[in-house]
């Protein structure tokens, strides 16, 4: 079987990237104020290029499933609120209960990210999957052609 597509490779990738945000978000725990903001800084820079990349992805791709995951990407980055703008907002907010609402919105936020996350996990695996039976089936008919 011929696998054009490096799928470990990928996934190993994704790995070290879950590992990098888990231990991110643990170390963010016991950060001080500054410390955390240019955590938030960083990675909401990070994002905005991915958002960015995700775009030129969709204007450039001519393959009808490339383009619609592009597009999915981009829209997904797309929707993610301005952190470093809810955190300005957040510092001059002076009442608690208004605060104790901003936390509960921002973590409801990232509830929603991870169950996108899961999903995208499990439609990647299926994705791999198929592409693996395709390209399976396509070099069985190679070989068959080959033998006759």
């Amino acid at each position: 079987m011929t696998q054009h597509i490096p799928f470990d490779q990928r996934l190993e990738g994704l790995q070290r990237r879950v590992a990098a945000a888990k231990s991110a978000v643990q170390a963010a725990g016991a950060e001080s104020d500054a410390q955390l903001r240019e955590r938030i800084n960083r990675a909401q820079a990070e994002l905005d290029q991915s958002v960015e990349a995700a775009r030129q992805e969709v204007s450039q791709s001519a393959d009808g499933a490339k383009a619609k995951w592009a597009k999915v990407k981009a829209d997904a980055a797309a929707k993610m609120l301005d952190v470093k703008g809810n955190i300005d907002k957040r510092t001059s907010q002076m009442d608690a209960k208004v605060a104790a609402s901003d936390a509960d919105w921002a973590e409801g936020d990232a509830a929603e990210a991870l169950d996108f996350a899961d999903y995208a996990v499990e439609n990647a695996q299926l994705a791999m999957l198929d592409a693996i039976h395709a390209r399976d089936y396509a070099d069985q008919l190679a070989k068959a052609a080959a033998n006759s």
